[in-house]
């Protein structure tokens, strides 16, 4: 199946789930994708209810100058912690769906805090799932990461546990209780955290150079706006059970680079520990129980839950023997135009 994906087409990912007349709440909704999500939402619904769950007073309040509550208005701001499961399920109380984006996700702080990003990771995750069974909820997805496969640092290793636990819900919440599935995508363009705001924060000070961890690092590649899209077509999608891992293109930090600042000298610092050269997203042991569609690759559950059954495993046409979706091997790579093009928006 062809894998191109175009950035400026975010309807490529399929029908969105109708949230009209819905209630959502968003874990970690003062994110980057949070704040991103919850806009769409805002803009694209006429949703009954929709909770921020975090918990970042000032976040919270920053966002609400942006996204204010009031009469009338549908957004609520819910000040939580993941790690607190009774909080959760007050926040839970006669919502539909739920986006747990909350995680601890700085492969250096997770290695100088590890029982911390246990405990918001991992018991978070079982947090989430708990309550939403406790509560009611239609459907839970969560978002994951390219680290989590194959994990090589911590964080990846917390966030692989936590995809295992949101797989083996659907087996806790019987016929009538909660789906869950998660999303899997590589790094987001210009989210906290990642390369292209230090970049560009480097070039506004006037740096001569810009730090190159390698000179052969790939990484995938996606929009903030595109990782919505995803989700919410995902939302409905999912039968539960799945780990959905979009068709998105891969880039070399040295040519991202030289997008940014093509003037500017390079300066190769190494790898930093935990850190991979290239990242995965599909493992060849994962590939044993992925099937592929036009925009994404799903990776189904290896039990079935007896009271429910998973089409996509029909629908969609397994992958060859010992397939590796990978950022270096990738058929799609973004060129330097496209990524001027995602720098103007």
């Amino acid at each position: 199946m062809e894998t191109k994906m175009s950035f400026d087409n975010q309807q490529s990912f399929g029908q969105y789930l109708n949230l009209n007349g819905k209630a959502i709440l968003v874990t970690g909704g003062t994110g980057s994708f949070g704040k991103a999500f919850i806009k769409t939402v805002l803009e694209k619904y006429k949703i009954r209810r929709c909770i921020v769950f975090s918990r970042d007073e000032l976040k919270q309040y920053e966002m609400s100058q942006e996204f204010p509550a009031g009469p009338g208005l549908p957004i609520r701001y819910f000040i939580g912690d993941v790690r607190d499961v009774e909080r959760l399920e007050l926040a839970m109380r006669d919502v539909d769906y739920v986006v747990h984006a909350a995680a601890l996700k700085h492969v250096q702080t997770a290695e100088y805090n590890p029982f911390e990003c246990v405990k918001t990771n991992i018991h978070g995750a079982e947090n989430v799932v708990m309550a939403a069974i406790r509560t009611g909820v239609k459907s839970v997805i969560a978002l994951s990461t390219d680290k989590a496969c194959n994990p090589v640092n911590l964080y990846g290793a917390t966030k692989l546990a936590a995809d295992k636990i949101f797989v083996a819900g659907n087996n806790l919440s019987g016929s009538e209780g909660p789906i869950f599935s998660v999303v899997r995508y590589g790094n987001v363009i210009g989210s906290r955290g990642s390369v292209v705001p230090l970049f560009k924060k480097l070039i506004a000070e006037g740096a001569g150079e810009l730090p190159i961890t390698d000179l052969r690092m790939t990484r995938f590649w996606i929009t903030l706006d595109q990782g919505v899209a995803f989700v919410l077509s995902c939302l409905n999608s999912m039968e539960g059970g799945e780990i959905f891992v979009p068709k998105i293109p891969s880039m070399k930090i040295i040519e991202l680079a030289k997008c940014m600042a093509s003037d500017l000298k390079h300066r190769e610092v190494g790898i930093r520990p935990g850190e991979k050269l290239h990242e995965v997203m599909i493992s060849e042991d994962d590939a044993r129980t992925t099937v592929e569609f036009n925009d994404r690759y799903a990776i189904l559950a290896p039990f079935v839950n007896n009271h429910r059954t998973n089409k996509g495993a029909i629908e969609g046409k397994p992958v060859v023997a010992g397939f590796r979706y990978a950022s270096d091997t990738n058929t799609d790579w973004l060129s330097s135009h496209e990524f001027r093009q995602i720098l103007s928006m």
